[in-house]
């Protein structure tokens, strides 16, 4: 089938241009003497893991409970579940890692969350693996790398007869508000020096600290060093998006995910192109501006997918309309009403969100599969 075919709007996953992004990345993983556990949230795809896990330990990350029920039935039994554990979900996680015999590690950086998490645990008959959320300059969440609190956290946990304390973990989240390779750099050491000291730290109180996980794609792209680390956990990288464009961590011809749209109109008063790809299509995510100004909420490729029409950009969007336009006269000759176009997404992870399903490319317009992934909660 071609992409003309298709009902639109669809999500488009070019697999050549994935499957460069994963070897790469699987290459720097290589070279630090790293792990590589890609974390999930970005393609929610068992096909897209079974290509990111390849070479490496199998291990992955989600950020929800039912990405970690979905991979963990499609045999990816090694799971980080990189969000802040309540105990509310100690149930549901149970059942997964008792259907399934997944090894699910949680997360948490507070006392009373893990006091109530041990006791549903210890009910349940359950036992989990921890990590300690450490703070490398994002601000979200996670203790300072030299906080006493760590201390008494790792002492929680290894006296916990429900939990067992499995190292640390850390999200340089503060990357995506550089504008240069030389800013990812610095971020990235920051990134890495703060669990490595975390790290340190629990061990010389005499704690156990197996595994030292920082992670993100534009850290990941340009860490220079990651020794002290065990693993890194990048997610974005399979796809990238323009955001990455503006960061530094790649080049527009790294982006892996678009939206296909068709012209549905032509607003001769406004000078503007009207496609059936709107916010809930595309999503509202603006963030690339920051980098990249102009970009608007996304920029606007032909059917092939190879190069963007001139300044094309999707300049507004309501629910399901998108609005396409550039400095000079629209084109409305080149892009008739049927036509079809190419988004090329500001953040492949919100984009992908509305979608059951990628429409896989393999370099052209021809389709030549279609993948599933898991939305929801």
């Amino acid at each position: 089938m071609d992409l003309n075919a298709l009902a639109t709007p669809a999500l488009i996953l070019d697999r050549r241009i994935m499957e460069r992004n994963i070897s790469a990345m699987s290459a720097r993983a290589k070279r630090h003497g790293v792990d590589l556990r890609p974390h999930m949230k970005t393609s929610k795809s068992a096909k897209v893991a079974e290509l990111a896990t390849r070479g490496h330990s199998g291990g992955i990350c989600v950020s929800t409970i039912l990405e970690a029920g979905y991979f963990a039935a499609h045999g990816f039994l090694d799971i980080s579940y990189a969000f802040p554990i309540v105990a509310a979900k100690i149930d549901a996680i149970h059942a997964i890692a008792a259907k399934t015999s997944a090894r699910i590690r949680l997360l948490s950086d507070d006392m009373g969350a893990l006091d109530a998490v041990s006791a549903r645990a210890l009910a349940l008959g359950a036992a989990f693996d921890v990590q300690i959320e450490i703070n490398s300059g994002q601000n979200r969440g996670g203790i300072h790398p030299d906080s006493p609190d760590l201390i008494a956290l790792g002492r929680a946990i290894a006296g916990s007869k429900a939990l067992r304390l499995a190292g640390v973990l850390t999200h340089g989240g503060h990357s995506y508000d550089c504008r240069s390779a030389a800013e990812c750099r610095v971020a990235a050491e920051q990134e890495r020096a703060a669990v490595v000291k975390a790290a340190e730290n629990l061990k010389t109180a005499g704690l156990p600290c197996p595994a030292v996980s920082p992670g993100s794609t534009p850290t990941a792209v340009h860490a220079e060093r990651l020794d002290g680390a065990t693993e890194m956990r990048p997610g974005n990288y399979v796809f990238f998006d323009l955001h990455q464009v503006g960061i530094g961590a790649c080049t527009p011809e790294d982006i892996a995910v678009t939206v296909l749209s068709t012209v549905v109109g032509h607003n001769r008063a406004t000078g503007r192109i009207l496609i059936d790809a709107g916010g809930l299509a595309i999503s509202k995510d603006a963030g690339a501006n920051d980098q990249l100004p102009g970009t608007d909420y996304g920029w606007v490729y032909g059917l092939d997918g190879r190069a963007r029409m001139g300044d094309l950009r999707v300049s507004r969007l309501s629910q399901e309309h998108g609005q396409i336009e550039g400095h000079g006269p629209a084109p409305f000759d080149r892009l008739p009403i049927g036509a079809k176009v190419r988004i090329v997404p500001n953040h492949s992870c919100m984009t992908a969100a509305a979608y059951g399903h990628y429409d896989v490319v393999d370099g052209g317009t021809e389709v030549i599969d279609r993948w599933d992934r898991v939305n929801g909660w």
